[in-house]
Order: C-alpha cells, then structure tokens, then sequence
C-alpha cells in the first residue's frame, strides 16, 4: 500500500505533519479529518524506500481461516463487524495483520462497506472471498457465509497438504539418493582410478564409463545448484503466461502417475468452489468467472471459460466439459441433474466430497508405489558403481595371482 506525506493543523490550530498508509490521497485525507486534522498538502511518497516488498507478504491460508472462524464467533455473539475487526486486530501478533485491521476498522467506521474494505486488501483477502461476503452483505446472512468460507479454505488446505505429501517424501529421497551417488562418483570412484591407472591394463566398458562421468561430475558439478535454480525460476515466470502455464499444466496433467492425482484435486477444487458460491447466493455467471480465475490449472480454466461463454448464449454449462477429456463422466452427469433440478450447488458439493476422498486414497498408492521404484532405481545405480569398480579389481587380483 503505498505512504504518503501530509502536512495540516490540528483541531487547536498546531501545525503537524505525518505519513500514513493510504490505497488513495482522497482516503489519506478522510482518515486526517477523522482524527480533526485539516490536511494543507498530501503528497505519495515514491522512493524505492517506501515500496512494499511482496515477497512472504501474502496470507497463509491457515492464517485466513482463523481470521473466519474468529469472525463468525463474534458475529454470531452479537459482537458488529467493527468491533470484531477491533478486538481481532489487538490480539493478533502479526504486524502484516494487525496493519491491515487498523485500516479496515478505519474504513467501515467511516461507511465504507466490509467487503469493500477487503477488496483493498488483496494480499490477504481473495476475490473469491470478498466475493462471497458480498453476497452475505446483501442477503444479510454474512455470519453463514464466513462459516461456509472457513470450511471451504479449511477443505483446500487439507487438500493441497495431501498432494504435497505424496509429492515429498519421493522428492526427498530422490535428492538424498542424488546425493549419495554424486558422492560415489566425485570422491569415491576417483580415488580408485588413481589406483586402477599405477597397473596400466585396459579397464573395462563400464568402469570407464562410471570414470568420466565422475570426471564430469566433479569439473562442473559446481554449476548445479545454478542452472537447478534458474530452471526453477524460469518455469515459475513462465506460468504466469497463460499459453506457457497452459501447456506446463497439460504436461503435468500427462504425466504417468501422479497426472490422475492433479486432475483430481483440480477437479475436487474446481467443484468445491462453485458449490460454496452458489450456495452463497453469488450469480451463476459471477460465480464461472471466480471459479476461472482461483481454479489453479490452465487446462481446466479454459474450459470453465468455455463454460461461461455458453452460459451466456443460453446454453448448458456441462457442454463444453462433455466435450473434454479432463472432466470424467462422472462430473458431467452430476453437473447436468443440478441444472435440471436447480441443486448445482449440492451436486457440486457431491462431487467435490468423491474427488477428495479419491485425491486422499490416490495419494497414498502414489506413496506406496515410488518407494519401491526409486529404491529400485537407486539399487541400480548404485549397483552399476559398485560393479564398475569390482570387476577390473577382480581382473587385477587374477592378473597379480
């Protein structure tokens, strides 16, 4: 948010100047008068010094649902949107948060709607969830809207935890496995080359093979961790392009084995979103475009995209996903008997319930299936250096004998 510079008299007539945290000059100037300050001169400050850094400044979704959870308990014991935003900002410890409830105390004690307040917020508050309380503003249900919001980020976070675990642990010991033949090969294996060059015999095909790729590894090894890093990088710029993120998505989405799970947890995603709009009361139309926006896969959004255009020429939102590999028979049924019978949000609910019990169940077959081949794959690499060594030892000990 940026800072400006003001300079005003008090109510007594005293000169003071100040800075504050403003989204415009015109809300610097509202905040001065409230605190009886006629403000001469309001002027942002652009200095590099005064530029927010973004990096870690974005809400963990843990943080967001104690913040709804919070809010409902007050809410719902009688507590007003401004005194609830008031105690929740003096008891909470981060200053991220704490900065952020100041302002919106300020903002809906001067009029402004809450969910407007939070849209300023965009850091910490999605549009899918300023979206909602929108909604609860003006069907006056705003207490069961954050409830059903807190259960909704509640249900993503134990999602998106369930595919990073089954993700990790065969991260972990590829890398540890990474590690151990790196280490054979630059220091282990050299060392036995020294000795294998003092006997002067023709070593064989797969020791000479392991030796120049120790020699390899050992000259350019230290350009790893770079060029690892700068892939890493290049790949998260280019996801923001929605042509390259597009084609990175389906590339992810082909991959044996762990595509099905993401397909899933998309789909599960997807689903569970549309259900907690449309059960918020947001318009259909509104609520495609949300779900097109947070669904976190290219492949899907461009469908959902497909999906609104044809919502908006009169037809059934199922027809594009019919018409797509990514969306099993099983969600177009379901999909197609909501709109028949107006319940689109409980067959979404239905179906976001079975893909996450399928992306739970998935996960753990994909545990219990690369264990086994990774150990199986590091059992051959190991193997082959171990082999690439024995062998002229053996030839040597023949030849001494």
């Amino acid at each position: 948010m940026p800072v400006f510079k003001y300079y005003g008299r008090n109510e007594k007539g005293t000169a003071v100047e100040g800075k504050l945290k403003a989204g415009t000059e015109r809300e610097v100037r509202d905040k001065l008068e409230r605190r009886k300050i006629k403000p001469k001169e309001v002027q942002e400050l652009t200095g590099w010094m005064y530029k927010e850094i973004q990096l870690f400044q974005r809400a963990k979704t843990k943080d967001l649902v104690i913040f709804l959870r919070q809010m409902t308990t007050l809410i719902q014991a009688g507590v007003s949107i401004v005194d609830s935003i008031r105690l929740l900002g003096e008891q909470t410890k981060q200053k991220l948060w704490r900065e952020a409830f100041q302002q919106i105390e300020e903002e809906v004690r001067a009029g402004k709607e809450f969910s407007a307040t939070l849209e300023s917020h965009r850091n910490l508050f999605p549009a899918l969830l300023t979206n909602m309380i929108k909604a609860g503003e003006a069907g006056g249900n705003i207490d069961e809207v954050m409830e059903r919001l807190a259960v909704y980020y509640e249900k993503q976070h134990q999602l998106k935890q369930k595919v990073i675990s089954a993700i990790t642990y065969p991260v972990i010991l590829a890398v540890i496995s990474l590690g151990v033949v790196l280490f054979l090969l630059a220091v282990v294996v050299p060392s036995f080359a020294s000795m294998f060059a003092g006997f002067g015999a023709e070593l064989p095909l797969i020791t000479r093979f392991v030796l120049a790729s120790g020699d390899f590894l050992t000259t350019w090894i230290w350009l790893l961790i770079p060029v690892i890093g700068l892939v890493i990088a290049a790949v998260v710029y280019a996801k923001r392009d929605p042509n390259i993120g597009y084609y990175l998505d389906l590339l992810l989405l082909r991959t044996p084995i762990i595509g099905g799970v993401l397909q899933k947890a998309a789909i599960a995603r997807m689903s569970r979103t549309w259900a907690s709009l449309f059960q918020s009361s947001v318009p259909v139309l509104q609520a495609t475009a949300i779900v097109e926006r947070v669904v976190g896969n290219e492949v899907l959004a461009r469908v959902i995209r497909e999906s609104r255009v044809a919502l908006e020429r009169g037809e059934s939102i199922a027809t594009p996903m019919e018409e797509h590999w990514i969306f099993p028979p099983l969600v177009t049924q379901m999909v197609v008997v909501g709109e028949k019978t107006g319940a689109l949000d409980k067959m979404f609910e239905k179906v976001a319930d079975f893909y996450e019990t399928e992306v739970d169940q998935s996960t753990e077959r994909l545990k219990s299936l690369l264990e086994p081949l990774l150990i199986a794959f590091m059992a051959v690499i190991v193997g082959t250096i171990v082999a690439s060594i024995a062998i002229p030892m053996f030839e040597i000990f023949e030849t001494i004998q």
